[in-house]
């Protein structure tokens, strides 16, 4: 329905907005101003029902929205961090994962939806042209200002359409809820889980490529190898967790290179085996250059000497590479003869 359908007198009143004025051309302006075209009422400006159907979409959407976020806290108290579903075409994923980004998205996008629907459908829509103004703000600009702020909300009929303020106050007030549930994730604190590994005293070293446990011909003179403890597999749930503390680099020197006496003591024929994770913010390392014996880690170009105690010699870490203990065992495999010393990658705020 049109304006043109209804009679005059049941049209709303126009306001002086200039709509389909014409400028004339003169010789300070050569091209003449089009104007606005003609305003075009909606269903909603001339037909209360038409109105009162968006109002309780609106507010749908509003209501569609506060059921999600609490669908989010339920789903974030609920679903197992460790169960999967299929989803098709996706695949395998996690439930929780997914429970969490479908009610959040949905709760965001109902809210957007109802602020659209309703400026689209309620609000006025009546163009304004205004001219530019100076950039300071006279007094008659200012009492303009709030005359328009005042008659943008009369518009808006926020007062009078108390179904789509409580709503949208409902919907707003409850977004925010899903933040703080996220919170909840700052805690536990770690207290001495990043000073272990899983390193221990008869751990064999596996070849992180071969997945085969390494003996000590298998290590060449200036040849760098990666290796990781017996019995972690890619398989397991916690092995991103615990390669990222255990993951080792094992490098083979003469040992008359090796400078440092507890290096040498903690070698077995020359085979030193150093944390892989660098000491700045944890990335791994895996740049070696054999005839100097640095190695440098690719992300800030933190640089280790592994013949000195992996001591720092350039770059922001700001301690050496700590390092295993190793010797072999009974079948000529090569083992750890205990956990790191000290707690492997970058210093933490309760590392002491």
């Amino acid at each position: 329905m049109s304006s043109q359908d209804i009679p005059e007198e049941n049209l709303p009143a126009e306001q002086d907005h200039a709509h389909g004025a014409v400028g004339v051309a003169d010789e300070e302006n050569p091209f003449s101003d089009p104007g606005l075209p003609p305003h075009e009422h909606r269903i909603q400006d001339i037909d209360e029902r038409a109105a009162r159907r968006s109002e309780r979409m609106v507010a749908l959407l509003f209501t569609v929205s506060m059921l999600a976020t609490i669908g989010f806290i339920a789903s974030y108290v609920a679903i197992p961090d460790d169960k999967s579903i299929f989803v098709f075409p996706i695949g395998h994923v996690s439930a929780l994962n997914f429970a969490l980004g479908l009610t959040l998205g949905v709760a965001l996008f109902c809210i957007g939806a109802g602020a659209v629907h309703w400026a689209r459908t309620l609000m006025s829509d009546v163009e304004v042209a205004d001219e530019r103004h100076p950039i300071q703000a006279s007094p008659e600009v200012r009492a303009k200002v709030h005359e328009d702020f005042r008659q943008g909300a009369k518009e808006s009929a926020l007062g009078r359409r108390k179904l789509i303020r409580n709503t949208m106050f409902g919907a707003l007030a409850m977004v925010p809820l899903s933040g703080v549930m996220l919170l909840r994730d700052l805690g536990p604190l770690p207290h001495s889980t990043l000073r272990h590994t899983l390193w221990a005293k008869g751990k064999r070293l596996v070849n992180m490529n071969t997945n085969q446990p390494l003996r000590p011909e298998d290590v060449a003179v200036g040849s760098l190898t990666f290796a990781k403890p017996d019995g972690l597999e890619e398989t397991q749930e916690e092995f991103q967790t615990e390669i990222a503390k255990a993951a080792l680099m094992i490098v083979r020197l003469q040992p008359g290179n090796i400078k440092d006496k507890r290096e040498l003591d903690w070698s077995h024929e020359g085979i030193v085996a150093f944390s892989k994770i660098c000491t700045h913010v944890g990335c791994p390392i895996s740049l070696y250059e054999q005839q100097t014996h640095h190695v440098l880690c690719p992300c800030h170009q933190s640089t280790f000497d592994l013949s000195d105690g992996a001591r720092v010699i350039f770059g922001p870490a700001g301690h050496a590479l700590p390092q295993l203990r190793i010797g072999v065992d009974s079948e000529g495999y090569l083992q750890a003869l205990g956990d790191f010393e000290e707690p492997v990658g970058p210093a933490f705020w309760e590392r002491g």
